[in-house]
């Protein structure tokens, strides 16, 4: 575990180093990285092969975080971008279009721009005034012909750079759309129409809340609602995580079970696949489908699957297939709570007092927020205190929201509206419960900055080294206890 580890902060710590070099081809450093990967893995065993795997993943982040960078500088549409060129664009969108009231825009992947290829490259596509609903109103995979403007990404639209767009296109005319051609979005299209066709007989509030627990939508959930979220710490519950992942193979699992090992992999990597373009391919849905898969290949092969090995490697070939995930508020959160579950859900349940069910929950608990604690910090500043007993009563929840949401979803998005409103109640009964206990803890104004959580994590240190070595003192007393003992008796003895 030491190796893959030390294998991963060296290539964060080349990607860091590349951001600071800048854009680049960088193609004799990726050349030299991959020689040195491979000498490393032929020599692996001998002495100075982990110090040739590192050097190596260091100069690979760089190189491949340089050509990240180089890649949104120079483009097929950099000419037009410079000179703000109108023209007609082929897009296909990649995510479900969003924004304010007035506005609307989504990531699209360019095909052609005035009849030019080009290259496929990412740009924001904004749209406004009349053209709002012929765009709001699309989903991500349908393909769109509009006229309108490149011009370079500005003001806030500039964090869509690290999401590979080059530009922005802003719509003066959607001339024609129509319906995703690749084959996954248009069966994962269907399916999430028929999820959120289920749910319209709930309420617009649960109904909303409902669409961000099982697909991330959260585009019609009231700005206050999201906002208590936010201040009770519960605000992961609106974006699909790892824990949708597992609740999604759950689903399936008792079909799978009937098939054979290597069918149970396919079918498997299908459902992955199809939920994961379902839910938009979120960088926390990315991670954990990816461990997922992983999973099952290591059964697939009869190979055991460390949990923690394989978050490592699920990290590693995500950062490497993508360095600008590394500046995913989700992507590191998602990883946070997972390596904080990982390492440490086992040794804080087994020093709790309580009933099995209860320490189980409040160590997982517990662990995914101390896993998630740096990230919040460096981003919005404070760590509200309620977070902790605020997921701990929410969880018996979110498992059979999830799960029981999906498949009456499902069912009555296929069967009718009549269906769906029995199915529903029990998901509505679970909302109002999430929502109450999310509008209760937001009223807690207590929550920590930097420096207390820095002391809080000192004292919390000082007080596991206290315990430890209090622990073996009295172990050494006891036992130094039992040998005077032994030797008392052997000296009375006749």
């Amino acid at each position: 575990m030491k190796v893959p580890l030390g294998l991963i902060i060296a290539l964060v710590a080349g990607i860091m180093l590349g951001d600071a070099r800048g854009g680049g081809s960088a193609s004799l450093v990726l050349a030299g990285a991959l020689v040195g990967l491979g000498v490393a893995f032929v020599g692996r065993g001998r002495r100075g092969a982990v110090a040739c795997a590192v050097v190596a993943m260091v100069a690979l982040g760089a190189a491949l975080e340089q050509r990240a960078l180089h890649g949104l500088a120079s483009s097929p549409l950099t000419a037009d971008v410079d000179r703000h060129a109108s023209g007609e664009a082929v897009v296909t969108l990649t995510e479900d279009p969003d924004g304010p009231r007035y506005q609307s825009s989504a990531i699209a992947r360019v095909e052609s721009f005035n009849g030019r290829d080009a290259g496929g490259r990412s740009v924001l596509v904004i749209a406004s005034g009349d053209n709002l609903s012929a765009l709001s109103t699309l989903d991500a995979g349908d393909r769109v012909r509009a006229r309108g403007t490149l011009a370079p990404l500005s003001g806030y639209a500039t964090r869509n750079r690290w999401r590979h767009a080059v530009a922005q296109f802003r719509v003066s005319d959607v001339v024609a759309a129509a319906g995703p051609t690749d084959p996954w979005f248009q069966l994962a299209n269907v399916a999430r129409r028929a999820v959120l066709r289920g749910t319209t007989v709930l309420p617009a509030t649960p109904r909303a809340l409902l669409s961000g627990f099982l697909l991330g939508d959260t585009r019609s959930i009231p700005d206050p609602l999201v906002q208590d979220f936010r201040d009770a710490g519960l605000s992961h519950l609106l974006a699909v995580s790892g824990a949708n992942v597992a609740f999604a193979l759950a689903v399936v699992e008792p079909a799978l079970r009937r098939l054979r090992r290597g069918s149970r992999f396919a079918a498997g990597v299908g459902v992955l696949v199809l939920f994961g373009t379902m839910t938009r391919w979120e960088p926390s849905v990315l991670r954990a489908a990816v461990m997922a898969g992983l999973v099952m290949l290591a059964r697939a092969v009869g190979r055991p699957a460390d949990a923690k090995r394989v978050l490592v490697l699920a990290m590693t070939g995500l950062l490497i297939a993508d360095p600008f995930l590394l500046r995913s508020i989700g992507f590191l959160l998602s990883c946070g709570a997972c390596a904080g579950i990982v390492t440490g859900s086992s040794a804080i349940a087994a020093r709790l007092r309580g009933p099995p069910w209860f320490r189980e929950a409040l160590g997982v608990t517990t662990a995914a927020q101390i896993g998630v604690a740096p990230v919040l910090l460096a981003t919005f500043g404070t760590l509200p205190l309620v977070a902790l007993p605020a997921n701990l009563v929410a969880a018996p929840f979110v498992g059979p929201l999830t799960v029981w949401g999906l498949v009456a979803g499902l069912v009555g998005g296929v069967l009718g509206s009549r269906v769906a409103f029995w199915l529903q109640l029990p998901s509505l009964s679970m909302l109002r419960a999430i929502e109450w206990i999310a509008h209760t803890s937001a009223k807690v104004p207590v929550a920590i900055n930097g420096p207390w959580a820095a002391a809080l994590g000192v004292v919390a240190g000082l007080i596991v080294v206290g315990t430890r070595m209090w622990r073996r003192r009295a172990g050494r007393i006891a036992h130094r206890g039992r040998r005077v003992s032994r030797e008392g008796q052997r000296s009375a003895a006749p």
